[in-house]
């Protein structure tokens, strides 16, 4: 993949801290004192087959990425607190087009096509995955990248491909360690001990412990999203009801 050009909103990437604490949330997203207004409240604007049928390359974007069955499009309804904005099932490999959701004024959330599904033909697999490559190299409007993985079989081949550009490109991402909820707390802490390891080398690149289906990790995944798209934070005062 191509070297991504420098963007305008580089300088207000901030790096991480290698002292800084690991960031994952004990508490999940509907424990008390979760504020709902973090939430990234989205809608659906339009599937893009190519990225000539994008819409204009200006604003803010943040996109999804994820091998087939990861659990992107579950992870996108739990941090829009929306059930369906993202179509799910049983079937990998749903995602087969750049699924725009705008989520502010020239702000948007990209579902990017799920990679690695071998029952795909081999041909439409190569398309999307083209069409995903030129997206990313391309997109000036990119501020961020969610990289959503199965925290069982976390950093496959186009994981790592994909954090070797972001890191080239000097841009930030998460990469959530998804169905969290399928292994013990000490199993989780053993994973994201490997995850940091595995990403030392790109300061621009965060792991989460997350579980779309109970919304661990949820809190800081989406005070990221607010910083990139420029979104506002709640104030202080109470929450409303979830």
């Amino acid at each position: 993949m191509a070297r991504r050009p420098p963007t305008p909103n580089a300088r207000r990437r901030v790096k991480r801290d290698p002292a800084a604490p690991y960031p994952y949330a004990r508490k999940e997203e509907g424990a008390e004192g979760f504020d709902p207004r973090l939430r990234v409240h989205a809608e659906f604007l339009l599937s893009a087959p190519s990225l000539a049928e994008t819409p204009p390359d200006t604003g803010r974007e943040v996109a999804f990425a994820g091998r087939s069955n990861a659990g992107k499009s579950s992870v996108l309804n739990r941090l829009t607190g929306q059930k369906s904005l993202a179509r799910t099932g049983r079937t990998p490999g749903r995602t087969q087009a750049l699924n725009f959701f705008r989520a502010g004024d020239e702000r948007f959330l990209v579902d990017l096509p799920g990679y690695g599904y071998a029952k795909t033909d081999r041909q439409l697999q190569a398309d999307w995955q083209a069409h995903v490559e030129a997206y990313l190299a391309q997109r000036q409007a990119l501020v961020g990248v969610v990289l959503v993985m199965d925290i069982r079989h976390p950093f496959q081949a186009f994981d790592r491909q994909l954090l070797r550009w972001a890191g080239q490109a000097a841009l930030p991402v998460l990469v959530l360690l998804n169905k969290a909820d399928k292994l013990g707390h000490e199993a989780q802490l053993e994973v994201a001990r490997a995850a940091e390891a595995e990403t030392a080398a790109y300061p621009t690149v965060i792991p989460v412990l997350f579980s779309a289906l109970r919304g661990q990790g949820a809190v800081p995944v989406l005070r990221a999203l607010r910083e990139w798209l420029n979104l506002p934070l709640p104030d202080d005062g109470p929450a409303p009801e979830a």
